[in-house]
């Protein structure tokens, strides 16, 4: 090449410039976009990162509605309707073994209790939300912390906004599961926590969930305490409903 005219050079030298760019060029657009490349765990990076990254996905969306009428023998003035919504979400944490940091699990509960809990109220149909619980199925290859991680305050949060506030602190129950397994989600008055007549619960059950890798998180509301309540303690008419408790 050196041997060769100048304006020679200068043309081959442009031509492996310009099959150097377009090969660059190809390289370049072949990578994933910065909303997809997200997703993807860098070699080599914590356990935690991959699972911070990745989206929290549902695969299927369960509604059990109990209503209840007559209790014996007595009509009510207004039915006891419980519902209980519950999402089925893939387990970012399962079969990795002991994962110091939750937060993945904790920042995705929220758009899962805003879905869950808006779906509740509907489903409770012309009644208002006076009681509330949550509660979760854990698969087998996750832990327990991880349902726990799914109903911290941000996910209860999102159950408040959604029945038009609550004082109370709200009553939950997680263990680890087979599909199928039921769960009793307690239930107390949403604002104060001391009115004896919504002491109550709910049993709920997915026929196939959890699977290993998953969490069944639920979401439970009833609009009025037991039928027959009768056994005294602070009345649903007398709580002042300040400070969570009476």
């Amino acid at each position: 090449i050196a041997m060769m005219p100048s304006f020679i050079r200068l043309s081959l030298n442009s031509g492996l410039v310009m099959r150097a760019l377009s090969r660059a060029q190809v390289c370049r657009n072949s990578l994933p976009d910065a909303s997809h490349a997200r997703f993807h765990a860098r070699p080599g990076a914590p356990k935690i990162a991959a699972a911070r990254e990745a989206p929290m996905h549902i695969r299927k969306l369960f509604t059990a509605v109990d209503e209840t009428m007559i209790e014996m023998g007595r009509e009510a003035n207004e039915p006891l309707r419980k519902v209980a919504v519950v999402a089925v979400v893939k387990n970012p944490l399962a079969g990795q073994g002991y994962v110091e940091d939750l937060s993945a699990l904790i920042d995705a509960s929220t758009a899962i209790g805003e879905k869950i809990s808006a779906m509740a109220v509907e489903a409770l149909g012309p009644y208002a939300p006076d009681s509330y619980g949550k509660a979760a199925l854990i698969g087998s290859a996750g832990e327990q912390e991880h349902g726990v991680a799914m109903l911290t305050t941000v996910y209860g949060n999102a159950m408040r906004e959604a029945v038009g506030g609550g004082q109370a602190w709200i009553s939950s129950f997680t263990k680890r599961a087979y599909p199928g397994e039921s769960i009793d989600i307690p239930l107390a008055h949403k604002d104060a926590l001391y009115v004896r007549s919504h002491y109550d619960g709910m049993s709920v059950m997915v026929p196939d969930a959890p699977l290993p890798d998953e969490i069944a998180v639920i979401c439970c509301i009833a609009n009025r305490g037991r039928l027959n309540h009768r056994v005294g303690g602070l009345r649903k008419e007398d709580a002042k409903g300040e400070d969570g408790l009476v």
